[in-house]
């Protein structure tokens, strides 16, 4: 059991199984005692524990948990248990002394927490140098956590040991940074990352970035959202801000590639709103706002039922974009099966919104020429 006196903080997650009561729980060091927080899917219950008590405390936790983080003011010490039950263990030291916040216990705590110097978050802005948010950034600081929640949903019940990305159209990559964090640092899965972009002035910066963060396994390449071809099994794909029918590429790719997981936040669905048609529904046309957005939402919803045919558990969420934009949806997929009764379900409602609106979506004619559908 990893356990000293200097050790500040711990927190135990990735519960063993899915219906455990509790998720999440932190210990913090108080004094001659340690403040819990033991988080269930919807309340938080706190106790205090006396220090000379806190050895066995953990190690009866331990037992209900599949990873272990514990921070001293020099050091992060990483526990963690793979499928067959090989313990991997991690010494990191800190690149600056721990702060743990002092503020009311009850005030909200997000995976990107406050007092942990994250450096892409102080390049950005977001955090100050000694790891505390900056003021007028906190909305933003909630939607990455926001962004980071959602990944981490899906990455929880994947029990991945590693994880391959392909990140389209990653720009400044201010998230694909964060990401990286996240898996490596916070979750202990070995990470390996591309970025695409069209902008080669770009890739420079984020690649000068990677190697000054340390961040070996993350790399930036020129690259187009159709037509790159990985060389390495892709187990997530990432598009944020694809613009129009980018983010059908993006799709499509996923698809092809059988990536487990696809994490996607559409931008300016153009496409359809230049095709709907209809008699019989002639209202939807009559007003431009109401169009474009009844355009937007049948392109996504489209979107959605094409990858619940290809087996993905699909959702769409709201979700309030870093750029603020109206745009507010979030694709969420994951890889399962699918019967053949429901994926005749799913055609049949594609067929019958394109038929009514006289529709021929991006998607849709990418995978038809592909001879997939």
């Amino acid at each position: 059991m990893i356990f000293k006196d200097e050790i500040e903080k711990i927190i135990f997650s990735n519960p063993r199984k899915f219906e455990d009561k509790y998720k999440k729980i932190t210990l913090i060091k108080k004094e001659n005692l340690y403040h819990i927080e033991k988080r269930t899917e919807k309340q938080v219950f706190h106790e205090n524990v006396e220090f000379d008590c806190i050895p066995e405390y953990c190690m009866q936790i331990l037992t209900g948990f599949k990873q272990m983080n514990a921070w001293s003011n020099t050091y992060e010490y990483s526990l963690r248990f793979s499928k067959k039950e090989k313990i991997l263990f991690n010494k990191k030291a800190l690149t600056q002394p721990l702060k743990i916040s002092t503020e009311h216990n009850r005030k909200k705590r997000y995976l990107l927490e406050e007092g942990i110097i994250i450096q892409p978050l102080v390049d950005m802005g977001i955090f100050s140098k000694e790891g505390k948010v900056i003021h007028s950034m906190y909305d933003k600081y909630k939607q990455i956590n926001k962004f980071i929640e959602i990944i981490d949903t899906i990455i929880e019940k994947s029990e991945l040991e590693s994880i391959n990305i392909i990140d389209f159209g990653c720009g400044k990559s201010y998230l694909t940074f964060v990401v990286y964090y996240y898996l490596t640092v916070l979750k202990n899965i070995k990470a390996n990352i591309i970025g695409l972009d069209l902008k080669e002035d770009v890739i420079v910066k984020c690649n000068n970035a990677a190697k000054k963060y340390g961040y070996d396994d993350l790399k930036f390449v020129i690259g187009d959202i159709n037509g790159y071809q990985p060389t390495l099994p892709v187990d997530m794909v990432i598009s944020l801000h694809a613009c129009d029918v980018a983010t059908d590429y993006a799709l499509y790719n996923a698809i092809c590639w059988n990536a487990k997981m696809i994490i996607s936040v559409p931008c300016c669905q153009h496409e359809l709103n230049q095709q709907l048609t209809s008699e019989e529904l002639a209202i939807f046309q009559r007003y431009g706002i109401v169009k474009e957005r009844v355009s937007a939402l049948m392109t996504d919803a489209i979107r959605a039922n094409l990858l619940e045919y290809f087996g993905y558990k699909t959702q769409l969420l709201e979700f309030v974009d870093f750029e603020h934009t109206p745009k507010n949806i979030l694709i969420r997929a994951i890889k399962t099966n699918i019967s053949p009764k429901q994926k005749s379900v799913v055609m049949n409602e594609i067929k019958s919104l394109t038929n009514c609106f006289n529709l021929n979506p991006k998607l849709f004619r990418l995978l038809e020429e592909s001879n997939m559908i």
